[in-house]
């Protein structure tokens, strides 16, 4: 093993595996007031940073098309011989401008706070795209072809766009770092003077879009101070946990040295169940690698040991593609839906609709929809008895359409409406249990499936891991494969998964 390698130190295989002698049972913990009052000052969601400069880059990529495109239609009209190349010469180059002020690091939070700094550096991007044009236009032999007074109204009017747009961009950022629309939320684990030291090196970092919440460690006030650098200490590691399902945090930075390799495996082995970037902080540590290996809060580093699935870009494509396929579902399939509603209400009494408490995206309650197979008197909503072969408490109908997954159409709305998404873990009713043990009294590490939402169909399913669970082994793969899809989630994975569910649905032998 290359020991200057943090990504092999601390691999995700090797923190599952350490035992500590922790509770497997990961129950539910009780916060203190102060933290509890602190929690609930974070439940809003917050605009990442990511995104921010991503949605500037496409708006002003819009701004520097409509404004070339404008002035050609006013001046030149569409009627010119050259009726396709202004079009495709406007589109080439406000691509170009985008990604040169991309190259120049003109879309940095930093940058975005001080608009007049960068002043010369976006007056030079966008000079320089015209240089690139002239230059094009030269070689090619075409430059007379067009018009110079064109190019001229149009880099004037498009350098006052984009810089009057960042202008008006600094101001509302300015008024979202303050009043914490946009920031990335931190939580510092373990205490004492690293971590008073870390917390100083960041807060001097400018235009730091940190907010640091609080701080949790595990020793007693003897040894950990209760308040550190003016925050207070929330709790222990047990009930980060349980903040960190109240409050919406992105980021936990463990203040720990690489030198207490057994604490910090212990610590990472709790927390990687939850849906957050973890670092550890390399400010104070003694062994340096190379700078590869280092991300940075300011300039302060940081070793990535887990970064939270699915996030920023990812998570609008994933939820665009819910969208689009949950419509184009519930259109193919209402005929089918409509059939088992009736179907449902002639064959017994009770509503044609089931819905049962579940766990969702960071062990949120959740109520998933199903159509009701079991009579309404006999119905278990907390699925404390699972459902196995002849059961009496499955109606006619019931026995069809969970043989056939038909049960489970109403779901499609539930990805529509953004509780589920169409693939991911299953959700779990809240109370499931192997053998008389929950889930997670089985399985360590069990709530790592929550790192996403839950999905309709999943990896685990169209691989034979579906039905019945009568022994702790089915859950235990289930959950390997949900972790599996979770660590290599891409939307051509998901494509795959949703098309290969009708055909593996075919094989119902575990499923009554």
């Amino acid at each position: 093993m290359n020991e200057n390698d943090p990504s092999k130190r601390f691999s995700k295989d090797a923190v599952r595996k350490f035992d500590d002698g922790a509770n497997r049972k990961n129950t539910r913990t009780e916060l203190n007031d102060v933290a509890r009052q602190v929690a609930s000052q974070y439940r809003r969601d917050t605009m990442s940073p990511v995104m921010v400069s991503g949605v500037l880059r496409l708006v002003e990529f819009g701004l520097l098309f409509l404004s070339g495109m404008v002035l050609y239609a006013f001046y030149l009209g569409f009627s010119t011989h050259l009726a396709w190349e202004y079009p495709t010469i406007i589109f080439g180059a406000s691509l170009i401008a985008v990604i040169l002020l991309d190259v120049t690091d003109c879309y940095q939070v930093q940058a975005l706070f001080q608009p007049w700094a960068n002043f010369g550096r976006i007056l030079f991007v966008w000079s320089g795209t015209f240089a690139l044009l002239a230059l094009a236009g030269f070689f090619l032999k075409i430059s007379s072809d067009f018009s110079r007074f064109w190019f001229g109204l149009w880099f004037a009017s498009g350098f006052v766009l984009l810089f009057g747009l960042r202008l008006v961009l600094s101001g509302m950022i300015r008024r979202w770092a303050r009043n914490g629309t946009m920031e990335r939320r931190a939580v510092i684990v373990g205490g004492g003077q690293a971590a008073e030291s870390l917390i100083r090196s960041v807060e001097k970092q400018p235009y730091n879009d940190i907010r640091i919440c609080g701080i949790f460690d595990d020793r007693d006030n003897r040894r950990s101070p209760p308040v550190v650098a003016g925050y207070p200490k929330l709790g222990n590691v047990a009930e980060l946990i349980e903040f960190a399902r109240i409050a919406r945090i992105d980021m936990l930075i463990v203040s720990l040295p690489l030198t207490a390799e057994s604490r910090v495996l212990s610590l990472l082995k709790k927390l990687w169940v939850l849906p957050v970037d973890i670092r550890l902080s390399a400010h104070s540590n003694q062994l340096r690698f190379r700078p590869r290996s280092y991300s940075f809060i300011g300039s302060v580093p940081m070793l990535d040991i887990f970064d939270r699935p699915i996030n920023d870009w990812d998570s609008v494509a994933k939820r665009a593609f819910d969208i689009v396929f949950s419509v184009f579902g519930i259109i193919v399939f209402s005929p089918i839906m409509l059939a088992t509603a009736i179907a449902i209400k002639l064959d017994s009494k009770g509503p044609v609709i089931f819905r049962q408490k579940r766990h969702g995206f960071n062990n949120e309650i959740i109520d998933v929809y199903k159509f009701r197979s079991m009579y309404a008197d006999q119905a278990d909503p907390t699925a404390r008895k699972a459902v196995t072969k002849n059961d009496p408490r499955v109606t006619r109908v019931g026995r069809f359409i969970r043989k056939t997954s038909i049960d489970e159409l109403p779901q499609f709305f539930n990805a529509l409406f953004g509780s589920l998404s169409l693939v991911g873990p299953r959700p779990h009713a809240i109370t499931a249990q192997s053998h008389n043990k929950l889930y997670h009294e089985v399985v360590d590490g069990y709530f790592a499936r929550h790192r996403v939402k839950p999905g309709v169909t999943g990896w685990a399913q169209i691989n034979g891991w579906r039905g019945e669970i009568d022994n702790d082994e089915k859950i235990k793969m289930r959950t390997e494969y949900d972790l599996h899809y979770i660590e290599n989630w891409s939307l051509w994975f998901d494509l795959k998964i949703l098309f290969l569910t009708p055909v593996r649905l075919l094989n119902t032998e575990n499923a009554y």
